[in-house]
C-alpha cells in the first residue's frame, strides 16, 4: 500500500465522485481509478461501489476511512517535522547583546563553531529593555541581560555569573595588592552610571560596599570606557567596577584591574527567550553558554 493510494481514496471518500477527485488532485481521472482499483486489490475489498450514477462508500470502505485520515495526518507530521530539522540544521540564530562580554562572548562563538556549524550567529547590541523587546517581537532569537529577574512574555534561562572587578589607578597602592576587600576602597570616590541608568549594576555594588561597612563616596558617572579609564588612569585617585570578562580584553596603560576577595560582587546573566522558540535551535547556545562557566 502506497501513501498515494491512500491520498486518491481519501480525496475520492471526501469528494464521492472520481472526476472531482483528480481535479483536487490535479491529475487525470484514469490515473484515479487506477491507483483505487490497485490499493482494493491489495486490500483484498471494495471500498467504493461505482454506478453510473453515483460513487458511495462501501462497509470497508467506512472502516478504512479513518485509518487512512489517520495514515495522512501522520505523513503531514513527519513532513513538518522533517521541513522543521532542514530549517534549524541551516539557520542564522539572532542574538541581543548586552556590553561587558568580553572574552567570554569570544569563546561562546567559537564553541558555537564547534557544537553548530551549520548555525550562523547574527550578534545585534541594543539597551536592555529594547533588546528584551526585540524578543518578544520576533525581531531576536534570543538575548543576553544581567540583573533581571523575570520579563513578561519571555523565559528567562540562566546561563552564567559574571564577577566584578575593580579598575583603579596603577600609580595607586592599592594597586600592588593581588586582591582587593571593598572596604579597602571605601576613602575613594566611585565611579559608576547614574542608576537610572544601570539599576541592577548600581543597587549591587551600593549594597556590596554597605555590606562591607561603608557608604560609597560617589564620584564622577562613568561615561564611555574610554573616558572613564583615562580619567582614572591619570586624574585624582577614583575606582570602579567592570565585569571580569571584559577587563580580561581591555588594553589600559594607566588603570589596573583587580579581583575582589570573597565574597566578590557577581551579576547574574540570563539568556531571555521567547517560551516558543525552538530547543532544537537554542540548544547549541545554551550548551555554549554553559561552557563558559568556570
Amino acid at each position: 500500500m502506497e501513501l498515494r493510494q491512500v491520498r486518491y481514496f481519501l480525496a475520492v471518500a471526501e469528494e464521492l465522485h472520481f472526476g472531482r477527485a483528480a481535479d483536487r488532485l490535479r491529475i487525470v481521472q484514469p490515473a484515479v481509478s487506477q491507483q483505487v482499483r490497485r490499493l482494493e486489490r491489495e486490500l483484498g475489498l471494495e471500498l467504493f461501489d461505482r454506478t453510473t450514477r453515483s460513487v458511495t462508500l462501501t462497509a470497508a470502505g467506512h472502516a478504512f476511512l479513518p485509518r487512512a485520515r489517520a495514515l495522512a495526518t501522520a505523513e503531514e507530521a513527519a513532513l513538518k517535522t522533517m521541513a522543521e530539522l532542514r530549517a534549524d540544521r541551516l539557520t542564522t540564530l539572532r542574538v541581543g547583546t548586552n556590553s561587558g562580554l568580553g572574552a567570554r562572548l569570544e569563546c561562546l562563538l567559537a564553541d558555537m563553531a564547534q557544537l553548530a556549524p551549520e548555525i550562523t550567529v547574527e550578534l545585534h547590541s541594543a539597551p536592555p529593555a529594547p533588546r528584551l523587546q526585540r524578543v518578544r517581537d520576533g525581531e531576536l532569537d534570543a538575548a543576553f541581560v544581567r540583573g533581571v529577574g523575570r520579563s513578561p512574555g519571555l523565559d528567562l534561562i540562566p546561563v552564567w555569573q559574571d564577577e566584578l572587578v575593580a579598575a583603579l589607578p596603577a600609580s595607586h597602592p592599592l594597586a600592588a595588592h593581588e586582591r582587593l576587600d571593598l572596604a579597602d576602597l571605601a576613602t575613594l570616590p566611585l565611579r559608576i552610571a547614574p542608576r537610572e541608568a544601570n539599576p541592577h549594576l548600581v543597587d549591587l555594588i551600593t549594597g556590596a560596599c554597605r555590606s562591607a561597612g561603608f557608604e560609597p563616596v560617589m564620584g564622577p558617572v562613568f561615561t564611555t570606557d574610554q573616558d572613564t579609564f583615562a580619567a582614572i588612569g591619570s586624574g585624582k585617585p577614583t575606582w570602579t567596577v567592570v565585569y571580569s570578562a571584559k577587563a580580561a580584553v581591555m588594553p589600559t596603560a594607566r588603570t589596573v584591574f583587580r579581583p575582589f576577595a570573597p565574597p566578590a560582587p557577581a551579576m547574574q546573566t540570563y539568556l531571555a527567550v521567547r517560551p516558543t522558540t525552538s530547543t532544537r535551535l537554542l540548544a547549541p547556545l545554551l550548551n555554549a553558554c554553559r561552557s563558559q562557566e568556570p
